[in-house]
């Protein structure tokens, strides 16, 4: 018999980011628990979010849990018989333990000997029982970013909890969290229907709550957010702002939607276009309004949790609480133009950076550096518009704007050069040099913002592991992580050839100037941390982790042309019928090297046998056009003669002792020509990390 599952944890308003990893969690935190508990689950399981409830609906769910044949191994036979073979104590008190008789022991063979064995089945207990006592500890369990207890209640949550629905196929499951009995009631919305309800299970409870101006489904809630946002734009000729990330936020923080257009003093829009958006969306929630041209008109649209008496009323209140983030941003930005943003660098030196590793000023001028370096590496001429750049990009930092929206970092920069005639392409680098602003995040355009951010980002990556504030776990407080995935999508995206381990040494030397560290040791982690970031990129991208060992195993240092070579590997690998053959060949290669010292030359003189000769002769004609087709990118053509190589390899190997105790000099010279054979086949992958 098939059964349902309705839980409802009803609560005070759970932050808005909050929603979708609580509610993932509750999801996963199930599953696990009703697999522990060999509870099987033919149907769907799944969890649901408003602000004032976390829901998990499940069906199919077992009305029990599954039987087990639980199997014993017991005392050795010498010690439960005697020597009459009649049971002693040992095997008397083993079948009373298990509940069987002695008729009922078996023995089995084992490596130690013969031993007493017992095998009985464990009846599955009622899945009512097993949710009654397992439920409380998995919402306990839901891991929330910040947690708080209320009154006498000790137990910490996301958010005081004021009610519990929780029924298994109709009937209440009891249990007792935070000082609640759970029940079958629940409530509807907490302004236009705050009554309990009685439900009797899911369909019920989803007919009711709907009726009561709740909608569980966040999907739905997304959709009629964005509908009456839609029409109430509309209402004043304009187009709606439709950032996804505002429609899922707004949509978790109502139960029932509904829109309202407000309007502001046309005055406002003096302002640079960012100075009114991010106190509408950031602060209010708000969503902009544009024209048929794009332009921001003075209107913007609120989306509340009611549907209200009187809209008028409703709307006043919205504009007065912009009208006021508006004043205080036109205050805050005609006051910072009264100041130069090259005057603002001094300021930085005011503000701490990190303890150990200074001032922003400090760090500013640390990248500068190293900004400097990259420049006149890859982008020869640019080194004044590059140092320009350093010097300026932190400058908004200290500004009254950004003090009060920290968001605006780099676009009030843009915004404030671009009023003090600075050139276009040094405005756009001041906010590029932010840009990903998040892992999967638009690239910059401009070069000269890409190269300063490189620089900006190495500096803080290398700082903080040489002070030891490497992340771990999920702490990673200065975003080293976010960091390094950004440099290595830049550097792939740019193609720059800047081999990583000279960028990585250039920023410890830069850093070695102000504290002390192990350089040898840094330089070593960093670089790791690199290689797994890369690794873990790739992964989420669809590579398989075979291959990506076998390409970064071989090397790491040129990033802009990993790609190429994961993905020209990948292809042969599918399609080649010789790729096997030739990666086994590469692990005989390998296995004969571990224990050997590298750089032996090769003597032809030395060769004693005409397969010798073979390979070397076939291993000269193609070694140049191996390394040709590598420095072209084209690994496909590369491999290709690298299968030509495996038949002379083989013949080798069947033709010659390669390590032989005949002759040292012989003996290193076979060597050597198979060190000769690794390299090539090296500046492709390490084909030992194949599972072949």
């Amino acid at each position: 018999m098939k059964a349902e599952l309705l839980l409802e944890i009803g609560t005070e308003e759970i932050p808005a980011d909050y929603q979708k990893s609580g509610l993932k969690s509750l999801l996963d935190i199930t599953r696990e628990m009703l697999k522990e508990n060999r509870i099987n689950v033919e149907g769907e399981l799944e969890a649901f979010g408003t602000p004032r409830r976390l829901i998990l609906m499940g069906n199919g769910l077992a009305t029990e849990q599954e039987d087990i044949i639980e199997e014993i191994t017991g005392p050795p036979k010498g010690v439960a018989f005697d020597g009459d073979g009649r049971p002693t104590k040992a095997a008397e008190g083993f079948a009373r333990k298990q509940g069987i008789s002695i008729d009922e022991l078996s023995t089995i063979q084992t490596p130690k000997g013969e031993y007493l064995y017992a095998k009985r089945q464990i009846t599955g207990r009622p899945t009512i029982e097993i949710l009654s006592h397992s439920l409380p500890k998995v919402v306990e369990d839901i891991p929330w970013p910040k947690t708080m207890r209320w009154g006498s209640v000790g137990f910490p949550f996301v958010r005081p909890i004021h009610w519990i629905l929780a029924l298994f196929n109709g009937e209440i499951i009891p249990f007792k969290l935070a000082g609640i009995e759970a029940s079958n009631l629940t409530y509807g919305h907490r302004f236009m229907a705050p009554e309990a309800i009685q439900v009797s299970g899911a369909v019920d409870y989803l007919k009711k709550v709907r009726e009561r101006f709740v909608v569980i489904e966040q999907m739905e809630r997304e959709r009629m957010v964005l509908e009456k946002a839609t029409a109430a734009a509309g209402e004043v000729g304009g187009t709606l702002d439709r950032d996804p990330d505002l429609v899922a936020t707004v949509a978790n923080l109502v139960e029932y939607p509904s829109a309202v257009c407000g309007h502001f003093e046309e005055g406002f829009l003096r302002l640079p276009d960012p100075v009114l958006i991010t106190p509408m969306k950031e602060h209010q929630k708000y969503f902009p309004v544009y024209d048929g041209d794009k332009k921001l008109m003075p209107h913007f649209v609120a989306v509340n949790n009611t549907l209200a008496n009187s809209v008028d009323v409703v709307r006043k209140g919205h504009e007065r609480v912009l009208r006021a983030r508006f004043s205080d941003a036109d205050f805050f930005f005609n006051e910072d133009k009264k100041r130069p943003l090259d005057r603002c660098l001094e300021d930085l030196k005011d503000v701490i950076y990190q303890a150990q590793l200074g001032t922003s000023y400090a760090k500013v001028k640390r990248f500068e550096e190293i900004a400097g370096y990259l420049g006149a590496m890859i982008l020869p001429g640019c080194g004044e518009e590059i140092g320009l750049v350093a010097r300026l990009c932190k400058c908004d930092l200290v500004t009254q704007m950004v003090q009060e929206f920290p968001s605006l970092q780099g676009v009030m920069g843009r915004e404030y050069a671009r009023l003090e005639g600075y050139q276009e392409k040094i405005c756009e680098a001041l906010y590029e040099h932010y840009l990903p602003e998040r892992a999967e995040g638009n690239l910059p355009d401009s070069e000269i913002g890409a190269v300063v951010g490189l620089a900006d980002r190495m500096d803080t990556i290398c700082g903080c592991f040489a002070v030891g504030l490497e992340p771990s776990g999920t702490a990673d407080p200065f975003a080293l992580r976010r960091h390094a995935i950004a440099t290595i999508r830049i550097l792939e995206a740019f193609r720059w050839k800047l081999p990583l381990v000279d960028f990585v040494t250039k920023s410890l030397s830069v850093l070695k100037k102000e504290i002390d560290f192990d350089r040898g040791v840094i330089l070593a982690k960093v670089m790791q941390f690199f290689r797994e970031r890369y690794k873990q990129l790739m992964i989420r991208s669809g590579y398989e982790n075979e291959f990506i060992e076998a390409v970064i195993s071989s090397e790491f240092n040129h990033i802009h042309l990993i790609r190429a070579r994961l993905d020209q590997l990948r292809a042969y690998a599918s399609k080649s019928e010789e790729f096997e053959a030739l990666a086994i060949t590469f692990k005989r290669i390998v296995n004969i090297l571990k224990k050997q010292k590298e750089g032996f030359e090769v003597d032809p003189g030395q060769f004693q046998q005409p397969c010798e000769t073979a390979l070397w002769d076939r291993l000269q004609d193609l070694r140049e056009q191996i390394v040709t087709h590598v420095s072209r990118e084209d690994y496909t053509a590369a491999l290709d003669l690298l299968v030509e190589l495996r038949k002379p390899v083989d013949g080798f190997f069947d033709g010659v002792e390669i390590l032989t105790k005949e002759s040292q000099t012989l003996k290193e010279n076979r060597v050597g020509m198979l060190q000769h054979l690794a390299g090539l086949f090296l500046s492709i992958a390490d084909f030992s990390k194949l599972s072949i």
